[in-house]
């Protein structure tokens, strides 16, 4: 039994887009953002809920989740800690970064601390090599960071 399913807003913006785009397969990509933005992340009882609208197979759904990163298929806290570990970011300090995020937050990258505020994740090239070592917090971008830099951000986040 599926649990999922649009909320209002949501519905809304599906069955606009279906006026703009040329056929349902084409909305792969937006139903799977407007799923993880309505709930934090993407179920596999959503999975098949978007499957069912988009007329596919779940497994159609569930490849093109699972092969971007972006898209997060497990809960995760609210707010979502991805670390840079590319070479140009390692190589200006993100492992001590890693290694500082770690200790401070009791977690280790791909767990979520007890308390659901914080998820570490180490991805790929955010593409911030000149700014480096760079994190996206949830959808916003932090570059030049410092451990006293994240020490602060983190301070404020848990207030």
């Amino acid at each position: 039994m599926n649990t999922f399913a649009f909320n209002h807003a949501n519905e809304e913006k599906f069955s606009a887009l279906l006026e703009r785009y040329p056929d349902k397969s084409s909305l792969m990509l937006p139903s799977l953002w407007m799923v993880q933005y309505q709930e934090g992340w993407i179920s596999l009882d959503a999975m098949q809920y978007v499957a069912k609208k988009l007329e596919c197979s779940a497994m159609e759904v569930y490849s093109v989740a699972s092969f971007y990163t972006m898209f997060n298929l497990q809960p995760i806290g609210t707010y979502h800690l991805q670390l840079c570990k590319t070479l140009s970011c390692m190589l200006a300090g993100s492992k001590t970064l890693q290694e500082h995020l770690q200790e401070r937050l009791g977690i280790r990258a791909g767990e979520t601390s007890k308390d659901g505020k914080f998820t570490l994740s180490l991805v790929e090239c955010l593409g911030s090599c000149g700014t480096s070592p760079c994190m996206r917090l949830n959808d916003d971008y932090i570059e030049n960071l410092t451990v006293e830099k994240l020490d602060a951000l983190l301070e404020e986040l848990s207030k």
